[in-house]
């Protein structure tokens, strides 16, 4: 879906100056219109990939913000381009990291802020307010501010639907200096939505700042150090903020595909005799992975009893985990996370390569369920003996929809807390990930 300009030409202003100028936009400008009252969302949106692809002269401008085919095949090149390991996903960290040692001074627009998805603007925000932070750390701070409508086909039900929109622009210091004046445009009497759109690892004081309960926070647990991603998810949700984690969101599809293969009456039973466990993710980010465990486990009332990591099959694929639950009826179930290489990666760290349930019931065959993202991936986990069970295999259809359909379909539902599905999956996972 095409990403919509602003309605108007931002309009620069030094940023002492911008709450009084909203101030009269609304009560001069668009008095006719009391603004949408729906929320604000501020968008922490570093976009450190397409900026230093860009600046190294791999990809062509403006700043968007925004990921497409063209931006993931560059930084899917610029990898092998690098010496990175193939598992590395184009979206993780350390690719952007190792394009910002490469020479390079090309420069783009930087439309970050002015571009308004329309899976977004189809939920008439009422503020969405843009943090930029540019390569150049010493850049000073830029405010740009424009007033917004959605095109009258978004609009669900008539009415007032503008908002504004503000950007703020400049090195990481130019941030935290702007920081004061961001506060004060968050209104208390409106719901307010952070989506952190990066790492994790970055800025922790910002971070801290902007997601103060009651705010709403969205993250991605799969771009940062799996601990970091892991513990700020327990510790956001035992203060009982609401959290949303794009990485979760991103497992519906595996979740619902595994739900479905155990629907039949028949084999409905079996879920009570798991003996085995095995998940395969791309590249050396487990969590995704560790999620699913621990969804599985959570649901079927296994018990943690120990955790340890795996060295890799082939010596060199990096380390894997490995844990050990009780069912409640006392067996044991063994769990096997391990990362293996893969020809072409997915967006996003720790893609889900396959997962492998083994049920062996007392008075019926063993039964072997195999998921997979596509069929070649199937392979390594029907190797290990599944030829003597029952054997269910599925290939789960992967959406692919951008961070921002994702993002709509949370503003869309609300989410004033976090779901407890992820909650508990979310306590567990970090237990499972050994110290």
């Amino acid at each position: 879906m095409a990403p919509q300009l602003t309605l108007q030409a931002p309009l620069e202003l030094p940023p002492n100056e911008v709450p009084d100028y909203l101030n009269r936009l609304w009560s001069e400008s668009l008095q006719a219109s009391g603004g949408a009252a729906t929320f604000t969302l501020v968008v922490w949106e570093p976009s450190w990939l397409q900026q230093q692809l860009i600046r190294t002269g791999r990809a062509d401008g403006p700043i968007s913000g925004l990921l497409n085919d063209q931006l993931l095949e560059a930084a899917r090149q610029a990898v092998g381009a690098l010496g990175l390991p193939a598992s590395t996903a184009p979206t993780a960290p350390e690719l952007a990291w190792a394009l910002g040692q490469q020479p390079g001074n090309h420069s783009a627009d930087d439309l970050r802020g002015q571009f308004v998805d329309r899976a977004i603007s189809a939920h008439q925000p009422r503020r969405l307010i843009t943090l930029a932070p540019t390569l150049a750390a010493d850049r000073p701070l830029e405010t740009l501010v424009a007033a917004y409508c959605p095109l009258s086909e978004e609009r669900s039900g008539g009415g007032d639907a503008c908002g504004d929109v503000v950007v703020l622009r400049g090195g990481m210091g130019a941030m935290q200096q702007g920081l004061d004046m961001l506060q004060t445009l968050i209104q208390s009497e409106l719901p307010c939505w952070v989506w952190w759109n990066g790492s994790l690892d970055e800025s922790p004081e910002l971070l801290e700042a902007l997601a103060v309960p009651p705010r709403r926070l969205v993250v991605d647990s799969s771009i940062g150090q799996p601990r970091r991603c892991l513990d700020l998810l327990v510790q956001r949700i035992t203060l009982g903020q609401a959290v949303n984690d794009l990485n979760w969101l991103r497992l519906r599809t595996w979740r619902e595909s595994l739900a479905m293969v155990f629907d039949p009456p028949s084999r409905q039973s079996a879920l009570d005799h798991v003996v085995q466990l095995d998940i395969d993710v791309e590249g050396q980010h487990p969590v995704k992975g560790l999620l699913l465990a621990a969804w599985i486990a959570d649901r079927l009332g296994w018990h943690l009893q120990s955790s340890y990591w795996l060295e890799g099959q082939n010596g060199d694929d990096g380390r894997g985990i490995g844990a050990e639950f009780q069912r409640n009826d006392g067996q044991s179930v063994q769990l096997r996370l391990m990362p293996v290489p893969m020809g072409v990666t997915k967006t996003h760290p720790g893609a889900l390569v396959g997962m492998r349930l083994i049920c062996a019931p007392a008075d019926q065959p063993p039964l072997c369920v195999i998921l997979c993202s596509e069929s070649g991936g199937c392979m390594r986990l029907e190797a290990g003996g599944v030829a003597s069970m029952q054997l269910v295999e599925e290939v789960v259809p992967l959406p692919n929809e951008s961070e921002e359909m994702e993002m709509a379909r949370l503003l869309g539902g609300g989410h004033d807390s976090t779901n407890p599905l992820l909650a508990a999956a979310a306590t567990l996972a970090a237990k499972l990930l050994p110290t």
